[in-house]
């Protein structure tokens, strides 16, 4: 049986200052009010009104960014987009095809480096290069990322198959591989045929 860890001192207080103004949800989510209604009566003044009064009733949603945001570190960001898994056969893509790109025989047409780009950068290059291989009928290409200095790669590295998740790259795609199982800092990519 696993024994439970017992939080320090400063974790605790840091835990509890975390976790001080979260509030359980409701059971029920509550109809939206009609248009016309009259906006609700303000809060009385209690021991807790200043805290009311810093948070916004209703916060518009941020518009999504054309560059998905990246967790800070120590964080975890829940992805609510698509990823790609490198390495994994999906549908569509025959026996030969497969072992050809697997092994490294299939040598790609063209090659973008990503490495000094900022994640905003990266994207903007890595979606018009897409693209354009795939406006330019290329069947293989190959996205250097580089390594990355962090523990669990850098940032570019850990944002391609998210990028390459995206609804307007996805379809491009028929599978993502590592040339080798030693150079985890590039892939290749094989794309899908136009339909002519």
């Amino acid at each position: 049986m696993r024994r439970r860890r017992v939080l320090g001192k400063d974790e605790q207080a840091l835990w509890s200052a975390f976790v001080r103004d979260i509030q359980p949800l409701a059971r029920r989510a509550a109809r939206p009010a009609p248009l016309d209604a009259a906006p609700p009566a303000a809060p009385a003044a209690g021991p807790g009104a200043e805290r009311r009064e810093r948070v916004a009733p209703s916060v518009p949603a941020a518009p999504p960014s054309e560059v998905p945001r990246l967790a800070r570190p120590g964080f975890t960001l829940v992805r609510s987009r698509a990823e790609i898994a490198i390495g994994h056969r999906g549908p569509g893509l025959d026996d030969t095809s497969w072992r050809t790109l697997v092994s490294g025989k299939l040598r790609p047409s063209r090659t973008l480096d990503l490495h000094g780009q900022n994640a905003h950068a990266a994207f903007q290059r890595l979606h018009g290069f897409l693209i354009q291989a795939r406006s330019d009928n290329l069947r293989c290409v190959e996205v250097i990322t580089g390594l990355g200095s962090g523990r669990d790669g850098g940032v570019l590295r850990r944002e391609l198959p998210f990028w390459l998740g995206r609804p307007d790259l996805r379809p491009l795609i028929l599978a993502v591989v590592h040339p080798h199982a030693a150079n985890q800092g590039s892939v290749r990519i094989l794309l899908r045929r136009a339909r002519v």
